[in-house]
């Protein structure tokens, strides 16, 4: 059984970076998807950036340019590096693992930016 345990999350100031973990343990294997998402207050979760195969990545728009996310396979740890933070970025940042029928969730880490 897959697990996802995130970190890093913080309070920074607009414009700063912050680099998020998260750690990947159980039957985890490079098949898996890995993606990062997030949930502010009052609104729906959403996608925030995957990465496949280890290489194939995709962003949201609004984050595109920005951040960067990563695989360490050897580790089972995916990363998102977030640069020039905005205000409008704070959420709970969650990490999933996704393969056929089978998707898992961490608790998340909560990233709040101040202006």
């Amino acid at each position: 059984q897959v697990q996802l345990v995130e970190s890093g999350g913080a309070l920074v100031q607009a414009g700063r970076s912050l680099r998020l973990s998260c750690a990947a343990s159980g039957a985890i294997h490079s098949g898996y998807t890995m993606g990062w998402f997030r949930q502010a207050p009052g609104k729906q979760r959403e996608l925030v950036a995957t990465i496949r195969n280890g290489e194939t990545t995709h962003y949201a728009d609004s984050v595109r340019g920005r951040f960067t996310i990563s695989r360490d396979n050897d580790k089972d740890t995916v990363f998102l590096q977030m640069n020039n933070l905005k205000p409008e970025n704070t959420a709970v940042y969650i990490c999933n693992a996704h393969y056929t029928v089978y998707n898992v969730w961490g608790q998340g880490t909560q990233v709040t930016v101040s202006s």
